[in-house]
């Protein structure tokens, strides 16, 4: 970076994700703060080791340093506004006018410029396109999920709440201004196909102007490990009988109440089940100790208390070895734009069942790379989940070809090897003009 090597050395990148806590060692599981903040700082670290510097700009509040150095050549720029309050990012925009002047200011006086700026989720599109075009250079945009489905999805599913999910989810303002950021930045990066269908035939945006780059995982640190070292990573964790897992923040649209009931439908088949719940931060606003209280209110309903263990937060340091410990992953999310936790626990070796309410589903293979199913109907999931455990042969075929899947499409290398090619205009694979990603992402290898 040019104010801190005192030269221009390497090409500078950057990377805006203004809401939650980002940091270089992130609170995961605090509000507004989870997979996205691991995707934009694994993305970070791998185009440093592409030959860039990244600064990754956020909002600045609560007592947080200006800036926060993640390794030699990715850093933490926090830009003050709206005072020194978290602010949910469903409310943040409000004061991005202010952060965006602010974040002009600062890279002004330290003299930076930057090769692009790609920016993370509506809030920090909002940010960039003024950004952007202040310093005119390009904006490519990550939307990580869609307004519009969101919406559907929860409307669908809960007719009754509108109102609520209006007041919670702020729908109308945010899909305004995603109109705006999609048809104003250079270039819209999906993650799955189904937000590259939304976004093409929702909110019309050009095909040509809308590619599909996928988030990634560190196969560094997720990788099968052998049955001896399972063995002891369970003891390690107190695993004893069949444990599914499932972990995330502690949010409504998570689904760990559907989980549960349909853990119950598992339960009367697999005696032996457990169910262990690592969910929630280190420390909990009243709403998430509101969710925990009513899923914990469910399971003695359930008379489950035997079986269904809460866990809590589970550091970044043990992720991997959690996932390699259960025998099962659920991903149960009501609305999940992709599920980075099924792609970790694919690629270390734990068969998975994920959300037909998603996007990851419709890259795998059903009864080859993972499983999925409804998860507003506890029947459909519970017996998914039931399966692999009556049956050897699919239990291991999930366990080695879920691996092999991960490998083959979502490392973090590859990602940003693809970000940088759609910036260079170097040839790569787009979504919607070559068929070079039809086939691995519905292949039956």
């Amino acid at each position: 970076m040019a104010d801190k090597n005192g030269s221009d050395k390497y090409p500078n990148i950057a990377l805006v994700s203004t809401h939650g806590y980002v940091a270089a060692d992130p609170p995961l599981g605090a509000a507004d703060t989870g997979g996205q903040v691991v995707y934009i700082l694994e993305l970070s670290k791998k185009l440093a080791q592409l030959g860039f510097s990244v600064d990754i700009y956020t909002r600045r509040f609560e007592d947080q340093p200006e800036i926060d150095e993640v390794d030699e050549r990715v850093r933490v720029v926090r830009i003050p506004c709206g005072g020194k309050e978290f602010i949910p990012k469903e409310y943040l925009y409000k004061h991005l006018l202010e952060w965006s002047e602010n974040a002009l200011r600062y890279m002004r006086e330290h003299d930076l410029h930057y090769t692009f700026i790609n920016s993370h989720y509506w809030d920090a599109g909002y940010a960039g396109l003024r950004l952007a075009e202040a310093l005119h250079i390009p904006h490519l945009h990550t939307p990580h999920s869609i307004g519009l489905w969101k919406k559907r999805t929860m409307e669908t599913d809960y007719p009754d709440k509108k109102e609520q999910f209006e007041k919670d989810f702020n729908f109308t303002e945010r899909i305004k201004h995603e109109n705006k950021i999609y048809r104003a930045c250079d270039s819209v990066i999906a993650t799955t196909p189904l937000q590259v269908d939304m976004l093409v035939e929702d909110y019309g945006i050009r095909e040509d102007r809308v590619y599909m780059i996928p988030p990634g995982y560190d196969d560094n640190r997720f990788y099968p490990v052998s049955g001896a070292t399972r063995n002891m990573l369970r003891e390690r964790f107190g695993f004893k009988g069949k444990t599914v897992l499932a972990l995330g923040r502690l949010a409504t649209n998570k689904g760990y109440d559907l989980l549960i009931q349909a853990f119950s439908v598992m339960a009367e088949r697999v005696p032996d089940a457990e169910l262990q719940l690592a969910v929630g931060g280190a420390d909990m606003d009243e709403l998430e100790t509101k969710i925990l209280n009513e899923l914990k209110a469910l399971v003695k309903e359930l008379d489950l208390e035997d079986k269904v263990h809460f866990s809590g937060y589970v550091s970044d340091e043990d992720l991997p070895d959690i996932y390699r410990a259960a025998d099962m992953f659920v991903l149960s999310s009501r609305y999940e734009p992709f599920g980075m936790t099924a792609i970790e626990a694919m690629a270390s070796g734990t068969p998975t069942v994920v959300t037909t309410n998603g996007g990851l589903y419709r890259a795998i293979s059903f009864g080859r790379h993972a499983l999925f199913a409804d998860t507003f109907d506890k029947y459909d999931l519970g017996i998914m989940m039931m399966k692999p455990f009556k049956h050897q042969r699919l239990y291991n075929r999930l366990a080695r070809m879920g691996a092999h899947k991960a490998r083959s499409l979502f490392t973090w290398t590859g990602i940003a090897q693809q970000l940088i090619s759609l910036v260079e205009g170097r040839p790569m694979r787009q979504s919607l003009q070559d068929s070079d990603w039809a086939e691995p992402w519905n292949d039956g290898d």
